[in-house]
């Protein structure tokens, strides 16, 4: 880890973070998303990460959608219910979702701490030349 690694590493956190938050509210924005039955839902999208080889730190590796068969539902009053009165529901469980934002939030809280006490103590150490 050179010098300045536990800001390197901090800043991955930090970004995949921000990459997980941005997907979460995806999903819960899209929690009321219909579409003809028929055509595919709406799946949430699932960030895959992975840790870094050679270095500190993680990256994303890729977005993955939720599988699984498509909830078709009797909803005749839609808007968008195929002839026979149905919709596909999208794939989005909103209680998976808050739990996600609040991890994601965590995640995102503890590694701008670490960059915090990081830069806290470089600029420490500069000022110990200083005296």
């Amino acid at each position: 880890m050179g010098m300045f690694g536990a800001l390197d590493a901090a800043s991955t956190g930090v970004s995949l973070g921000k990459t997980w938050l941005d997907a979460s509210s995806d999903n819960v924005a899209n929690l009321n998303t219909v579409r003809p039955a028929g055509e595919q839902p709406f799946r949430a999208r699932l960030v895959v990460a992975r840790a870094r080889t050679g270095t500190e730190g993680v990256d994303v590796e890729r977005i993955a959608e939720k599988g699984g068969p498509p909830e078709v539902v009797y909803d005749p009053e839609n808007p968008l219910a195929d002839k026979a009165g149905y919709v596909t529901r999208p794939q989005v469980d909103l209680t998976e979702e808050m739990t996600n934002i609040m991890m994601a939030s965590r995640l995102y809280q503890a590694n701008l701490s670490v960059m915090q006490q990081a830069r806290d103590s470089y600029k420490a150490a500069l000022a110990i030349g200083n005296k």
